[in-house]
């Protein structure tokens, strides 16, 4: 399974920015639309869904986002990589 890259940033007057938990909001429903309107069965998408579930329920996902907000307040680049290990999801925030 791919790593889930979401990477949050600030609003400007020309770009809207979003923070991650946005971000994992708005993956999570175009995962939804792709299972729901898609005849196959796509375990992929299905795996990514259950991914974004997860962080988003996950204690750890206000920690992470509250750290990147920091970050980002400092003017540096975040982002959250969320994958499985061991048949459970493993999140790493990454700044540069």
């Amino acid at each position: 399974m791919e790593t889930i890259d979401l990477s949050p940033r600030y609003s400007t007057k020309d770009i809207p920015g979003k923070c991650i938990k946005c971000l994992a909001e708005q993956e999570l429903n175009n995962c939804l639309r792709v299972l729901l309107t898609d005849e196959e069965d796509n375990k992929e998408t299905q795996q990514r869904f259950e991914m974004l579930v997860s962080f988003l329920k996950s204690p750890e996902s206000k920690k992470l986002r509250d750290e990147s907000e920091r970050f980002l307040a400092e003017g540096k680049q975040v982002t959250l990589k969320i994958h499985l290990e061991d048949d459970k999801s493993d999140y790493e925030l990454e700044v540069d």
